[in-house]
């Protein structure tokens, strides 16, 4: 099984993937934030290193579904390869922090990668508000999100919001973060339950 978490920067994406892990006894695919060459470089000069970023992350998701697949074990992934087509390229293309050029060359890459793969059985959508995220994104104190602009995530939530209610691509559900601490007991029992139920459709 193949369990995905999508959400907005600073939606708890990774905090709940944990959880979920220890509690499912699934193998956590994390988002390649630490190693990542090119995140600090994207924060300070969005424009300059927009592309690379995002086929960084391209190469990256599609590596961790090829190893999913292979491996066949059961499995949850911190975000999915579409959020980087659907919401983050497309939202740098039209803020002119990626040139057309750029956006049609990741785009065509994308759709060739996106026939060799399949989605997730389930896809977990963490929807978020601004100050949320703002919240969350200065209690875990990584410098290089210091300079994150309030415009760049608002625009990123919109795109968010429309994917998801475009989105039938598989299971779907949706877990407001405004009103869940994941690291709270009694939160991650009713996304638990949430989930359980979810995959007792599946079968």
């Amino acid at each position: 099984m193949h369990v995905a978490i999508a959400g907005n920067i600073g939606s708890g994406k990774t905090t709940l993937t944990r959880k979920l892990s220890k509690e499912f006894g699934w193998k956590p695919h994390y988002e390649d934030v630490e190693s990542n060459p090119y995140l600090h470089s994207f924060y300070e000069d969005m424009r300059r290193w927009s592309f690379n970023l995002q086929i960084y992350f391209l190469n990256s998701r599609f590596r961790q579904i090829i190893e999913i697949r292979r491996n066949g074990i059961n499995v949850i992934q911190d975000r999915t390869i579409y959020e980087d087509s659907y919401i983050f390229a497309p939202n740098l293309h039209a803020m002119s922090l990626m040139s057309t050029r750029d956006f049609e060359n990741y785009l065509s890459l994308f759709e060739l990668m996106s026939s060799f793969i399949q989605p997730p059985d389930l896809l977990i959508y963490l929807r978020a508000s601004v100050p949320t995220l703002v919240q969350q994104i200065q209690n875990r104190g990584r410098e290089y999100e210091e300079s994150i602009r309030l415009d760049y995530l608002k625009h990123l939530n919109e795109r968010y919001e429309n994917w998801i209610n475009g989105y039938n691509l598989g299971k779907l559900l949706v877990i407001n973060s405004d009103k869940m601490d994941f690291r709270k007991p009694e939160d991650i029992g009713i996304v638990i339950e949430k989930i359980n139920a979810e995959i007792n459709g599946l079968f």
